[in-house]
């Protein structure tokens, strides 16, 4: 797999020891992922590495889930990775395009920390935002001055881009397993349809006495209207003789 991961991004441009490196501890990250945290790997590219956090309960967060990418540049790990949240998200350290400013991936970097460290200062970040390095200038503001306001404008939009459900998306890529599969028919709807077949004759035996009594009917109809005309007959015949 290495050998074709040097063929893609910046993997040609990572030595072959750090290549190891990272795809070691994307392993173990996916198989014992940070609470709250799931990692989506890439066979075509290690050097980006795509998660999604779960917001933590007690902030405006909570509820939702946020897509979020690292990139490894070619000088990694002297430099940190880039990280970007692609769940938009309003949060003093998130910018516009989702770019994210924490110390970790600025002047507290260090090469031994790894990729586990930053993803876990990351959700940290969700709990404590850092007003002071804010990116988010009105989130900042916010959050200093309002912070009901604050709250519930991070709320809303936790609501819009990272919850499943009317009017929202889901934060993590979704897994054609997950959620509700659609419901069983119980039967055929066509043998559902299908009329009964004792019914059958019934309907047409009933179809046939309709018929015979409406004959019947006519039969007595015709009889009363003979029996009417006679006695006019006989009574005009009774006249003539007075």
């Amino acid at each position: 797999m290495l050998l074709s991961l040097f063929q893609n991004s910046n993997v040609e441009n990572l030595p072959p020891h750090v290549l190891r490196l990272v795809y070691k501890e994307v392993s173990a990250l996916a198989a014992d992922p940070p609470e709250g945290i799931k990692i989506y790997p890439s066979e075509e590219d290690i050097t980006e590495l795509h998660t999604a956090i779960e917001g933590p309960e007690g902030t405006p967060f909570a509820g939702g889930v946020f897509r979020m990418r690292l990139v490894l540049g070619k000088d990694f790990p002297a430099v940190p990775p880039k990280g970007y949240f692609l769940t938009k998200i309003f949060h003093p350290n998130v910018g516009h395009k989702g770019e994210i400013c924490v110390n970790v991936l600025k002047r507290d970097w260090k090469a031994e920390l790894g990729l586990r460290h930053i993803l876990l200062t990351i959700k940290c970040l969700l709990i404590h935002p850092n007003p002071e390095s804010a990116l988010n200038e009105e989130a900042g503001r916010l959050l200093l001055e309002d912070y009901a306001e604050y709250e519930s404008r991070a709320r809303l939009l936790t609501e819009i881009h990272a919850m499943d459900g009317p009017g929202g998306t889901s934060g993590a890529p979704r897994d054609p397993n997950d959620g509700p599969q659609p419901k069983k028919h119980a039967g055929d709807p066509l043998k559902r349809a299908e009329p009964n077949a004792a019914a059958v004759p019934a309907a047409l035996g009933n179809g046939a006495n309709g018929a015979s009594t409406t004959s019947s009917n006519s039969n007595n109809s015709s009889s009363v209207n003979n029996v009417a005309g006679k006695k006019k007959a006989d009574k005009k015949r009774a006249l003539r003789r007075l």
